[in-house]
């Protein structure tokens, strides 16, 4: 039996239905005659499901709190309990799917069963299907257990013989047992029950808003007390744009996609009148992989550190706004710590999942930093890559939303494509189509500025007459 690290244990007592601790991802296939169906998600999960132990385990506490929960095989597992099925009203439009999507990530896991969801969406539009994987931030380490979509998804449009065992549940220990192995534990390993007792405090602590707890996020646009309810909006671009302005304006394809995020949040902002000057800035806290010593460790070979960005939002010239990013990004590129992209989007299977899981592990451990918005980007594969053989199509982050911020964006480059998946609390921005419309705006800017042309005006100023 393995326990719980603080971290995974900080996540789970957190765990609220204001505050679902829960990292999701939209994929959808490509349309085909015989599109995947439930009997055959079930069975490419079965075999696979051995690769992760975990998601057959549930977390157990100790009692009298001497140490932090351990994994304990759940005796009742039940997948049909965790695939699920559902179907958008007639005619499966994306507005829809947006609309249950913000359902099903505001819906909190059963924390007495394995942490993880995942719904095979029927009805969309051109015959297509849709998956939404769900996993609670305690499951996900990014080290001892992976996302299930790195796992089920692969490079080979041809099905795979994966040996399979049959699995049987470990029976779970009695409470006298769990006490005296935790004791023992602790005895044995003194560091680790400090760590433990450094836990216990701090949970104390969060529940004294006086004396700890999460630090104080700035007022604005972007932070509220948040409600039950989420909304869910996606933006999709081509990978070429951002490397054609990368190319131009020199960084990375990682500035071009913050510059267009900050100017698409300037957009938004203006049009709820919104107060926006020169020196108007959001602090942002973007993951970002490292080979350095310290974040959150991985088994794909890096680490995951946050790294807190000031958003030029009030800077209305596209072009000066990604040098701003640009020269702020400047530093981490060249400490020589910095993970290249190619590295990433190289890894087997899809990875991209994973380290989005981690990546608000690590945003939601630094909450004291006072960030207003968590933006992870992780470039993904540039080749196809297949489900039960069916070529997956689009592929969205749904970052969860914590403290009182209002706003997260995921995005991922897949098969030469940029996807963005925007996560909104639903009373604080029922507009957020708008916010993913406005950074699909500010990437256009951008691409003008390499075409040499104006078609439009930048957003908050009059067009001039007779254009």
């Amino acid at each position: 039996m393995q326990r719980l690290s603080p971290l995974d244990a900080m996540f789970l007592q957190q765990d609220s239905p204001t505050v679902p601790r829960q990292v999701a991802s939209l994929a959808i296939l490509e349309a085909v005659d015989n599109p995947l169906d439930y009997d055959r998600l079930i069975q490419v999960i079965n075999e696979r499901i051995d690769l992760v132990p975990r998601y057959r385990q549930v977390p157990r506490s100790v009692p009298g709190a001497l140490g932090t929960p351990l994994w304990v095989d759940d005796e009742q597992f039940d997948i049909s309990l965790h695939v699920r099925r559902s179907a958008l009203p007639r005619p499966g439009t994306v507005e829809a799917l947006h609309e249950l999507v913000g359902r099903l990530i505001a819906r909190r896991l059963d924390l007495d069963r394995p942490l993880w969801e995942l719904y095979l969406i029927e009805g969309l539009t051109g015959g297509q299907v849709a998956l939404l994987f769900k996993a609670h931030q305690a499951l996900v380490d990014g080290s001892e257990t992976v996302d299930l979509a790195q796992v089920l998804l692969e490079e080979a449009a041809h099905e795979r013989d994966i040996p399979h065992e049959e699995w049987n549940a470990r029976t779970e220990p009695r409470a006298t047992g769990l006490v005296a192995e935790t004791l023992s534990r602790n005895f044995r390993r003194p560091g680790e029950a400090l760590r433990i007792t450094e836990h216990n405090l701090g949970r104390l602590a969060r529940k004294l808003p006086l004396i700890g707890g999460e630090g104080q996020t700035p007022q604005g646009a972007l932070s509220t007390d948040l409600s039950r309810h989420r909304r869910f909006a996606t933006l999709a671009a081509d990978l070429e744009d951002f490397r054609r302005v990368r190319h131009e304006h020199g960084g990375t394809v990682n500035d071009v996609i913050l510059a267009a995020i900050t100017g698409g949040i300037r957009g938004w902002m203006l049009t709820r009148a919104e107060p926006v000057t020169a020196k108007t800035s959001l602090r942002a806290m973007v993951p970002m992989s490292v080979v350095a010593e310290d974040g959150l460790p991985t088994s794909l070979g890096s680490k995951v550190r946050g790294h807190l960005l000031s958003l030029p939002v009030g800077e209305s010239n596209p072009v000066v706004r990604l040098h701003q990013v640009s020269y702020a990004l400047k530093d981490h590129r060249e400490t020589g710590s910095a993970v290249a992209a190619s590295k990433l989007a190289a890894l087997p299977g899809f990875a991209t999942s994973t380290f989005h899981a981690v990546g608000a592990r690590v945003a939601d451990s630094e909450t004291g930093r006072g960030h207003q918005i968590v933006i992870t980007n992780v470039p993904g594969p540039q080749d196809p890559l297949y489900l039960a053989g069916e070529a997956l199509a689009e592929v969205y982050p749904c970052i969860p939303l914590s403290g009182r911020r209002a706003v997260s964006i995921g995005v991922t480059s897949y098969h030469h494509k940029v996807f963005f998946g925007i996560v909104a609390d639903r009373d604080a921005v029922p507009d957020v189509d708008v916010l993913a419309q406005c950074i699909e705006e500010a990437l256009a800017e951008l691409v003008e500025t390499v075409e040499g042309r104006r078609t439009r005006a930048p957003r908050g100023r009059q067009r001039p007459a007779g254009r």
